[in-house]
């Protein structure tokens, strides 16, 4: 019976999935077979963990002008892994691991060495600080030579002064490029949009702060010992590249004829310095300004909790123009809800409705912010106030991402314009530099002005209750499972990871042992400065350690390992099914089709495996039959080879992720090592589930599996740990037993069709 379940994600456990992006769905429905959705939550990326290479780009100069000095600049959009040039400038972190965006793209392209070269530069010298660039080989990329440059990051609830010092350390960053071209004496030069992107900063302030460093670094100063023959601006999307002809165009070249196309996209970005709605007799009107120049009746803050109108960007800035008045006043004001009442002082405004929301980690914190918009709104109204201004509240200190932002408070509007039927003016107020922010709400106003189009957001044409604007749902993980047994294992390998306290995660599969030297460098590649891999092998079972400087960062790191071993278990899966093909020279046509069926339970075969595990504490809730012609055809080759003429009822106890590979490829020691591998290193089985359980010692979970199969045992002798193939029966090497076995009942084989599975049994573990 399918089965759903949600996971509230908040605090630490919500910053993992944010960082992961939607690999971590790949991996439920891999070891679980669950759908998994997840909702509320701004990926930092939409990668999943295996980076896929990137799509070469037909190369094209968009735009070029010359610099008084003589300097050729360009904008292209291009593939930088594909572009001939002495120089490509690689957007990097302080550590030089790169392991995701143009970094991975350059080192997938032009090899291990520079991976390599750039371990070496950090061990010597140490981590690069925040505008700084070195110069490393290139590989087997086209141009001569890499300069990795590390740009500043930018929080998502970045402040003003955080934008203002990003600014200062990005044209540092710019700067230093050019410094490295001039001392190295190269001729051209790529540089993409450092710092865009996963790194945050606005895209057309990126534009603009790069273009104009490049101008004055060749404007201001002469005594340049070398002058390269042309920079080129090259990124490989279409808006990065419009963005950087704009830069060009109202920089370097302001009075060149704009191309038509350009012109028309920068006169329709003009238009939406201001975008207003109309819900019902509510106008909403978002704008770049700053909030302390508004001239409206109501002035909205976000204060912190000890009323300290120093602390905050908005607060600071109100308070540098009202006056200490306001923070006398405040400190001594009744608080009603989470708002406090003060007068305007030397603002443009009647009264300033001081905000006291709670950062996003803390329970509540999404309704704490939309009953604080919602307040302040009907506050104004029945104060007789007809025009309010927010600012992006939530969006700095207290931790909320822009768009989580935007769309609680514009929701919180929509439910205040539901109920009142006068006339108010709402103003949301974005700095004017956060592009970031003003795109998140510009998004959710097109959405309502869409919505108006259709139904003009008036009761005559349509009833509020109607409206489907709701408030975004708080950030959780929804699982759709095939049945309760999956959901259960999902929830708790899930919650396992998610609810770490300490920065270690030992991950135990044997399919660790299949990593490959393109999984060892995509793992380094992945992984941030500070995580550590320690691989061990304990009784049979390959394990892994994975350590990071912090929580998150090791779950994260431990996923990425997950991932790598769901995509190594399914290429296994694929070329057994392909040797399976060889060996039946395509006699039965592996289909790519689910290889069990659930039997009633009120048939014989049911009933039948109740005796089995009767007075063990255990519930059978489901037995599903094995249909697969070609492992029974193995079977019955193998039977025949082995010379016999009967086959043993054994069992198994396999972890639920292996059910559906055992029912498709059969048996295989990596599935299920027991706890004591005192027989050797083969596929072992247990003559009752009983003894099964005593094997495999794992039985503190909730569901436990259990696969019921005709054994060929043969002629069988005593195993030993370490036997890799039973022992010879005599001298001659090429005679061996069949088998090996740890008594009477358990035994060992060593070949994977020397075993059928018929059932798969799946128990509740009552104890």
């Amino acid at each position: 019976m399918a089965s759903k379940l949600d996971i509230r994600l908040q605090g630490s456990s919500l910053n993992i999935v944010q960082r992961c992006g939607r690999g971590l769905t790949d991996i439920l429905k891999s070891k679980f077979g669950c759908a998994a959705t997840i909702e509320g939550v701004d990926f930092e990326s939409d990668m999943s963990f295996v980076q896929q290479k990137r799509q070469t780009v037909a190369q094209e100069k968009r735009f070029s002008v010359k610099l008084p000095a003589g300097i050729e600049v360009s904008v292209w959009k291009a593939d930088l892994t594909t572009l001939k040039v002495d120089a490509v400038v690689n957007a990097a972190n302080s550590h030089l691991q790169h392991g995701g965006g143009l970094a991975y793209a350059l080192c997938e392209a032009g090899g291990p060495q520079i991976q390599k070269e750039s371990d070496i530069h950090i061990t010597t010298h140490g981590a690069l600080k925040t505008g700084e660039a070195v110069i490393t080989t290139s590989g087997s990329l086209p141009c001569k030579v890499i300069i990795h440059a590390v740009g500043p990051h930018l929080s998502y609830g970045f402040t003003r002064s955080e934008f203002f010092d990003a600014k200062l350390l990005l044209e540092k960053t710019i700067w230093r490029i050019l410094q490295t071209v001039e001392k190295n004496c190269l001729d051209t030069v790529a540089i993409p949009a450092i710092s865009s992107g996963l790194f945050n900063y606005p895209l057309q302030d990126c534009a603009d702060t790069i273009v104009a460093t490049v101008k004055n670094y060749y404007e201001r100063f002469h005594s340049h010992n070398h002058l390269p023959k042309e920079i080129l601006f090259a990124n490989n999307d279409d808006q990065t590249v419009t963005e950087m002809m704009k830069a060009c165009h109202k920089i370097l070249a302001p009075h060149q004829l704009m191309p038509h196309s350009l012109a028309a996209q920068s006169k329709g970005t003009a238009k939406t310095s201001d975008i207003a709605t109309q819900i019902w007799s509510v106008n909403l009107t978002l704008k770049r300004d700053n909030i302390e120049n508004q001239k409206v009746d109501v002035i909205v803050n976000t204060a912190s909790p000890d009323k300290d109108l120093t602390k905050g960007e908005i607060s600071a800035a109100l308070l540098n123009k009202a006056g200490r008045k306001m923070q006398h006043e405040i400190r001594s004001a009744p608080q009603r809800n989470h708002i406090i009442i003060t007068q305007g002082y030397n603002l443009w405004c009647k009264e300033v409705f001081h905000t006291f929301c709670v950062a996003k980690e803390r329970q509540a914190s999404q309704e704490i912010l939309f009953d604080s918009v919602l307040q302040c709104l009907k506050m104004a109204a029945t104060n007789g106030h007809k025009s309010i201004a927010f600012p992006a509240i939530g969006s700095g200190n207290l931790g909320f991402n822009k768009r989580e932002v935007a769309h609680i408070m514009s929701d919180a509007v929509v439910e205040f314009a539901k109920m009142f039927t006068g006339k108010m003016e709402i103003y949301f107020v974005i700095f004017p530099s956060d592009s970031v922010t003003f795109q998140a709400f510009e998004d959710k106003i097109r959405s309502f002005q869409q919505k108006a189009s259709h139904s003009s957001f008036t009761p005559a044409l349509m009833e509020k209750e109607d409206l489907s604007f709701n408030r975004r749902p708080a950030p959780h993980i929804s699982l759709s499972a095939p049945s309760e047994e999956s959901a259960s294992e999902a929830e708790k390998w899930l919650t396992h990871l998610l609810c770490k306290s300490s920065p270690c995660v030992t991950i135990c599969n044997n399919f660790i042992q299949h990593l490959s030297e393109k999984e060892y460098l995509q793992l380094s590649r992945l992984t941030r400065k500070g995580v550590k891999f320690e691989e061990f092998l304990t009784k049979g079972h390959a394990c892994l350690n994975v350590e990071g400087d912090s929580v998150e960062d090791a779950v994260v790191a431990a996923l990425q390992v997950e991932a790598m071993l769901c995509t190594v278990q399914k290429e296994f899966v694929t070329e057994e099914e392909n040797e399976m093909c060889k060996l039946l020279a395509n006699e039965v046509p592996l289909k790519r089709e689910k290889k069990t069926k659930t039997v009633d339970k009120s048939s014989w075969d049911f009933k039948d495996r109740i005796p089995a595990i009767r007075n063990l504490g255990l519930w059978i809730l489901k037995v599903d039959k094995v249909e697969n012609p070609a492992l029974e055809l193995l079977f019955d080759l193998k039977k025949k080879q082995l010379g016999c003429s009967s086959s043993e009822k054994m069992f198994q106890q396999i972890p639920a992720q292996f059910c559906e590979m055992v029912s498709q490829i059969g048996f295989h020691a990596e599935c299920a090592p027991p706890e004591d591998p005192q027989c050797g290193e083969g596929i072992y089985f247990a003559k009752n589930v009983k003894k099964a359980m005593d094997v495999w010692r794992e039985n503190n979970d909730q569901y436990l599996y259990f696969v019921e199969a005709d054994v060929l045992t043969g002629k069988s002798i005593k195993g030993k740990p370490g036997l890799i193939l039973p022992p010879a029966v005599g001298k001659d090497p090429q005679v061996r037993f069949d088998s090996v076995n740890g008594g009477s009942d358990i035994s060992v084989i060593f070949s994977s069709y020397q075993a059928l599975p018929r059932y798969i049994i799946t128990c509740r573990n009552l104890k």
